[in-house]
């Protein structure tokens, strides 16, 4: 079956994998998927992920290991694909939007490669928002 939004489908492997409060999930990996989970693991929404490649897989798998706070709680609240097949965003890098008044993470593809939303602010660079994590 042909996939038609991975990034979407990464995020909703997660999400369910939070909500069942699961320590571990494995998604089928990629470059962009690989960038993504740095990005998790960088502003502390993860705790770590890993690329298991099979001999037999060539596409291999993503393995990320999910974070909960001190009480069991989840630290990811919410993710929310912004940019999506039907409907592409793009913003130039003085009109990348703060998540939930700066509490969350935008994720933004660039020239650059993938950036969080203060980086691409920073290095006032825009791209496609790809996605809000808080």
């Amino acid at each position: 079956m042909t996939m038609t939004d991975p990034i979407s489908d990464f995020l909703t492997r997660v999400r369910n994998a939070l909500n069942a409060h699961h320590e571990v999930t494995d998604i089928p990996s990629s470059k962009l998927k690989v960038e993504l989970a740095r990005i998790l693991k960088e502003e502390g929404y993860i705790d770590n992920f890993k690329v298991i490649v099979d001999d037999d897989n060539k596409q291999g798998t993503l393995r990320v290991y999910l974070k909960y706070g001190p009480e069991d709680e989840n630290v990811i609240n919410g993710l929310k694909r912004v940019s999506k097949p039907g409907r592409r965003v793009y913003v130039s890098g003085k009109e990348i939007p703060k998540v939930r008044g700066g509490y969350g993470v935008n994720v933004v593809s660039t020239s650059h490669g993938l950036l969080t939303g203060k980086e691409a602010r920073h290095m006032n660079v825009g791209g496609e928002i790809l996605c809000e994590i808080w």
